[in-house]
């Protein structure tokens, strides 16, 4: 900061450009190439997600979300921030997935997504926050533990 704040008196004098610092408007942020870059995550796997305006493409690790994503609902969930944003076909989508199983990675695909739309556009993440996109989602497997099953189930019981 320009000016050093030593006391609360100091702060009530200080001028208003000071206190609108914590409620600005955010800017777009975008590359060289016009493309919004973010990373996404769930459960295991990590997205790195670059959206840029064109036709509605998505290319998951160089192949179409079609045959990569081979089930409709990892489909559906991909394209749940474009469908929040009414933005469906405005935008080409370029993904690198890596860890996890495919329904972490479509989830991370999705929170990356978000993430990237928000920042290509910040008065869509207002209806991002909204509906939980913008937020990771930290549910992870629950460790082994020793003595047990798994990671809660305990061996079978006998009495003989």
């Amino acid at each position: 900061m320009a000016t050093e704040l030593s006391s609360f008196a100091e702060l009530k004098k200080a001028p208003a450009a000071v206190a609108q610092i914590a409620g600005a408007p955010r800017e777009k942020e975008i590359d060289a190439q016009g493309r919004a870059y973010a990373t996404g995550r769930r459960k295991n796997a990590v997205a790195r997600v670059w959206v840029k305006p064109g036709t509605g493409k998505i290319i998951v690790n160089g192949r179409d979300q079609t045959i990569y994503f081979a089930r409709p609902t990892q489909r559906m969930m991909i394209q749940q921030p474009f469908d929040v944003s009414q933005r469906n076909g405005q935008f080409d989508v370029i993904a690198t997935v890596s860890g996890g199983g495919l329904s972490g990675q479509a989830g991370a695909v999705r929170h990356g997504i978000a993430q990237a739309l928000s920042k290509f556009e910040p008065g869509l993440r207002g209806a991002m926050k909204t509906n939980g996109f913008l937020t990771r989602d930290s549910r992870v497997v629950e460790r082994k533990k020793y003595g047990r099953a798994g990671a809660r189930r305990r061996f079978q019981f006998s009495k003989r």
